[in-house]
Formats: C-alpha cells, sequence, structure tokens
C-alpha cells in the first residue's frame, strides 16, 4: 500500500492514521476515510455522490453531515475554505484535494506520535473556553449560524468536554447547548460523555436534541417514510391478490374472481397504512437515537404502529357501523404496536453495525434485514392471532360473515388448512402469512437507498 506526504503530513491509509511533525491527529473513521478517498483522486473533482457511496455506503445521511466532515478536516489539517491550500470546494459539484502529495511505499514505519503536550489556547487569548460557549449557547437563526455553533460544539470537545460542561453551567441558553454537546460528541475523537438525566434542564435539552436530530435528518426521514408506505402497499397488494385467488380455486367456494381484486385493493390500503406509520416511527426514532438504538427503534415501531392501527381502528369501526351498521371485533391499535415493535427489533438487530445515519443495508446485508424484518412481523402476527386478535385476513373474514350475501368468507381457506370453520389456527396461518409479506416488504422500502 502507498502512503502519502503533502506538507508537513504524512497519511497512512494502512496504519489509518495522519501525522503531522511526529504527532498523530485524530480523526472519526469516516473523516479519515474522506481524507483518504479525497487524496487518493486528487485529480480530479470528486462529485458528493460519490463520496456519499463511498465513505457512508451503508447509511444515508444529511448533506450537511458531508458539510461537517469537510469542515473537520479543514480545521485538523490548518486549512481555510476562503483561500484552501488542501481542500477545495467546486460549486454544485463537490470537493478537490489541491495540494501536491508525494506517493511512498508505506512499509509500515510510520513516524510515531510524539507525546507532546497540546497547546489549547486561542489566539484570541489564554481562555478559549469562553467564546465558544457564548457561541453555542445562543440562538442560531439562519444555517450558517448553525454551523458556527457545531464548529464551536466540536472544538469544545477538542479542549475538553469535562471542563467545557462544568463552565457551561446554567447560564442562558445552557439546555439548548447541552444538547447541541451531546449531539456533536459522536464526530470529535476523545470527546467526553454529555449526560442529560438529572442535569438542569434535562426535559428541555432532550427535546433540544430531539429536534436538532430530525431538523437535520427530515427529509431524509421522509422520503423512507413513503418508500416504507410504497413497500408496505405492494406487500398488502400482492398478499390480498394472493388470498383472494387461493379463495376463488379453494373447493366449495363460490367467490367470484373479482374478489381478488377487491382483497387485493384493500390489503394495498392497509399495507400503505401500516407502512407509513411503522416507517416513519423507525425513521424518526433512527434519526433521534444514537445511543441505545434499539430500545429507540422499538419505541419508534410502537410508536408509529400504533397511532396509525389505532386511528385506522377507529375509522374502520365509525364507517362499518355508519354506512352498513355492522359492529364486529376490527383490529388496529393493539396490532399495531405489537407489529411495530417486531419490526423495529428485526431492524434494530439486523442493522446494528450501522452508525451515524440512516441505515441502507446492500447485497446480503440488505437480505438479511429483510429476512429478519420479515421473520419478526410474522411471529408478531402469529402471536396476535393465536390470542384471537384479527389481523386484515380476518376482520375481513368477520364483516363477510356479518354482511348478508358477502362473498369475501373465508371459510374455504380455513377448510384447506385443515380447519372446518375460519377458526383461531386459519386465522393464525393467514395472520402469520399476511405479517411475513407485510415485513418484506416494509423492510424493502425502508432500506431503499435514494439516488
Amino acid at each position: 500500500m502507498q502512503r502519502y506526504r503533502f506538507a508537513d503530513f504524512v497519511l497512512s491509509p494502512r496504519q489509518r492514521v495522519l501525522v503531522r511533525a511526529g504527532r498523530e491527529l485524530p480523526l472519526i473513521p469516516r473523516y479519515f476515510d474522506l481524507l483518504v478517498f479525497l487524496v487518493e483522486h486528487r485529480a480530479e473533482a470528486v462529485h458528493r455522490r460519490d463520496i456519499f457511496d463511498r465513505v457512508w455506503p451503508d447509511v444515508v445521511v444529511s448533506d450537511s453531515a458531508l458539510t461537517q466532515a469537510i469542515r473537520t478536516l479543514r480545521r485538523t489539517l490548518g486549512d481555510d475554505s476562503r483561500e484552501p491550500a488542501y481542500i477545495r470546494t467546486v460549486s454544485r459539484h463537490g470537493y478537490r484535494f489541491v495540494s501536491p502529495v508525494v506517493e511512498e511505499e508505506d512499509n509500515g514505519c510510520a513516524p510515531a506520535p510524539a507525546e507532546a503536550a497540546h497547546d489549547n489556547r486561542s489566539a484570541a487569548g489564554d481562555d478559549p473556553y469562553e467564546p465558544l460557549l457564548g457561541r453555542v449557547a445562543r440562538w442560531a437563526s439562519s444555517p450558517a449560524e448553525e454551523e458556527e455553533r457545531r464548529d464551536a460544539a466540536e472544538r469544545l470537545h477538542a479542549l475538553g468536554t469535562a471542563e467545557a460542561l462544568r463552565r457551561l453551567g446554567v447560564r442562558p441558553g445552557h439546555a439548548r447547548a447541552r444538547a447541541l454537546l451531546r449531539d456533536t460528541r459522536w464526530d470529535v475523537p476523545g470527546s467526553g460523555p454529555v449526560p442529560l438525566l438529572h442535569e438542569p434542564g434535562a426535559l428541555a435539552a432532550a427535546a433540544a436534541l430531539a429536534l436538532l436530530r430530525l431538523r437535520r435528518m427530515a427529509r431524509l426521514a421522509a422520503a423512507r417514510s413513503f418508500s416504507a408506505s410504497i413497500g408496505g402497499a405492494a406487500a398488502g397488494l400482492l398478499a390480498g391478490v394472493l388470498g383472494g385467488l387461493l379463495l376463488v380455486v379453494a373447493p366449495g367456494s363460490q367467490a367470484p374472481l373479482p374478489v381478488a381484486a377487491v382483497l387485493g385493493v384493500v390489503g394495498a390500503c392497509c399495507g400503505a397504512l401500516g407502512g407509513a406509520g411503522v416507517g416513519a416511527g423507525l425513521s424518526a426514532a433512527e434519526a433521534i437515537g444514537r445511543s441505545r438504538r434499539t430500545l429507540w427503534l422499538v419505541a419508534g415501531g410502537v410508536a408509529g404502529g400504533g397511532a396509525v392501527g389505532w386511528a385506522a381502528e377507529w375509522l374502520a369501526r365509525s364507517t362499518l357501523a355508519t354506512l352498513v351498521g355492522v359492529h364486529v371485533p376490527v383490529g388496529g391499535g393493539l396490532e399495531g404496536v405489537a407489529i411495530g415493535a417486531a419490526a423495529g427489533l428485526g431492524y434494530a438487530l439486523a442493522t446494528r453495525r450501522a452508525a451515524g445515519g440512516l441505515a441502507t443495508p446492500r447485497g446480503s446485508d440488505r437480505l438479511e434485514t429483510v429476512l429478519a424484518m420479515g421473520v419478526a412481523c410474522a411471529a408478531a402476527g402469529l402471536a396476535l392471532t393465536l390470542g384471537g386478535r384479527p389481523l386484515v385476513g380476518g376482520t375481513v373474514h368477520a364483516v363477510a360473515v356479518a354482511s348478508a350475501g358477502a362473498q369475501a368468507v373465508l371459510t374455504p381457506i380455513g377448510r384447506l388448512v385443515g380447519d372446518p370453520d375460519f377458526g383461531r389456527f386459519a386465522g393464525a396461518v393467514i395472520g402469520t402469512g399476511e405479517s411475513l409479506v407485510f415485513g418484506l416488504g416494509l423492510a424493502l422500502g425502508l432500506t431503499r437507498r435514494p439516488s
């Protein structure tokens, strides 16, 4: 492997170190990968899309994440964006590494880091904390000011997280400052913990942190929720059509072929609503929670699935009672909670290595995620139906039985699986199948990587 010399820096991809004048400069892994990528492709201006594919291949992040990475690299290199000596911004395209580079063989003997004390004093005076603390505590009225606040927070972590928190105290704006310090600690190597619980203004800081992360990821989270809704709709359509065709060909059935189309539409509508709710919950939870990720994702699935489920349950019961005078046990709320929790757990376990964005696994990793979510949702569906809670198929059957002359009674399908009527066993088989298909479709939509 080659290592690279530019100015008084040595960059060793083999040892994954950046050294300047004998002292190692710490970088988080993704920022180090970005620097290597820019140096390797220094003969060209690298497009932002290519950077995202190379540096964040397993997650999707907001554009501001790249801006922050470039800002951190410039600060580490001592570069100036207005007169760049190393990294130049190419308008509406990306970035280019512009410093002359010497390549040499990396024999594994990169310059050893020196044990020199680092002078953290700012050029403005002997106390570098106060001007930075004032910057992170004030309200940002523009994206540029928000980036300045993030830069100040990162500098405070480099100076010392514990001392920054001690000096922050309860000055005006301390809650949003603590939230920003908590958010940026992931981007500065060696930064300390930033606790929120049992601290002054804990609730305000937690709310500020949630809003901060959601605002940065809102567009991507909305796009993922829409993709999850499309995936759920496709899964519901497939399950409904297959169930309808099975009903048509079942022995003793008098259901006409159009029943398959009707059940497909019903399944697509239910799948779209469920996919939108669970997808929104998971996307929001993944954007907000970087620690305790599994807990956040399960909670997000519960919130999204439960909200949509209870709304659909109320609407279905009201519609049936008002329009056709039918009163049947319609599911929705509890079912949404259970399936949303299962989807969140399966997603969290399958994407546990993803960090720093919304997971978009590829290849075999994506297949593993799809299967994990499908199996988890199927297990939840089985538990629900065995407990007597109807899913889409069970609800359709109950409505058909209660309506004179309905053609969607699923009793013939029950006989196919050895149930004399559409009882609990037949309901469990159908419910498990539709939950499995929903989980697969949800996962395919949720993990789709935007172009």
